[in-house]
């Protein structure tokens, strides 16, 4: 049970706040936001009674998180914005959904007055976790430059920890072209073919949504990235990563053309991999 997080007192209950970043292949997928759960306090200690889960890419509820737990979705077209619709069934709902929930005896004790009080608080601490807490990175764009149109590859050799591995950004100059002072050279792809925690992202500058390979399933990540490049999935990629306009103009044709002088610089910074996943 998350112990780190903001709390809001509400008689019987109380608000758990906070942002959290899930990795797809170590949690359920990618994906990150904010999570606010009702909890109560008993003798044998805390318990979680609803959770919601306002995040950026699957906005979901969950009747008894510690118990059965019930997941429901909340439709990001017809609801909106989930900490905005969260907070409206909070204020309006939360005895029906306690119940629901399988804690009536909570629902019949709660002071709807004071939670509507409260709830300005979480709220507000709602919208400031998930606006300033987000989880971006900004690595080096490499040393290794090789221009494709309107975007650029950067590849080196990286050290993270006691991990490390070949690095392959996919960066692209927005506001302008890089021949202007006010231009923004962003790195909208990552692939971080490491030896021991391989992974790539979409959008380190966007919405981060990191997914972890299965070095069961992909012994060899750098050769993956170099399969999904020439299969043509970049744009669908880049598009995924929030930036459908540098998607809209991509030329696939000039990209297929540098692959291969991009996969000669790769190999030669790092080697296939053997099947243990290590590089030799």
């Amino acid at each position: 049970m998350k112990t780190d997080y903001s709390k809001v007192d509400a008689g019987p209950i109380f608000f758990a706040i906070w942002h959290e970043q899930w990795d797809a292949n170590i949690q359920h997928h990618a994906d990150q936001g904010v999570i606010i759960q009702i909890r109560s306090t008993e003798k044998s200690g805390e318990k979680t009674l609803l959770q919601f889960n306002c995040f950026h890419v699957q906005q979901t509820y969950i009747y008894d998180p510690d118990g059965k737990p019930k997941i429901c979705q909340i439709d990001p077209i017809a609801d909106g914005n989930p900490i905005g619709w969260s907070i409206k069934q909070l204020k309006t709902r939360l005895p029906a959904m306690l119940s629901a929930a399988g804690y009536k005896k909570v629902a019949a004790n709660i002071d709807m007055e004071k939670i509507k009080t409260v709830l300005r608080q979480v709220e507000q601490l709602a919208r400031d976790k998930f606006k300033n807490s987000i989880q971006l990175v900004k690595h080096n764009r490499g040393d290794h430059i090789f221009e494709a149109g309107n975007i650029r590859f950067g590849l080196e050799l990286r050290t993270l920890g006691d991990d490390g591995g070949l690095a392959i950004h996919v960066l692209t100059d927005l506001c302008g072209s890089a021949s202007h002072e006010y231009s923004e050279e962003t790195e909208i792809l990552a692939f971080d073919c490491f030896r021991l925690q391989p992974h790539y992202h979409y959008g380190p500058r966007n919405k981060n949504l990191r997914y972890y390979w299965d070095k069961t399933v992909v012994p060899d990540p750098l050769e993956w990235t170099l399969d999904v490049l020439k299969a043509g999935k970049l744009g669908d990629m880049i598009r995924c990563a929030g930036y459908p306009d540098v998607a809209k103009d991509l030329d696939n044709d000039l990209v297929r053309d540098l692959l291969p002088t991009i996969e000669l610089k790769a190999r030669e910074l790092q080697p296939i991999a053997s099947n243990s996943g290590s590089f030799k």
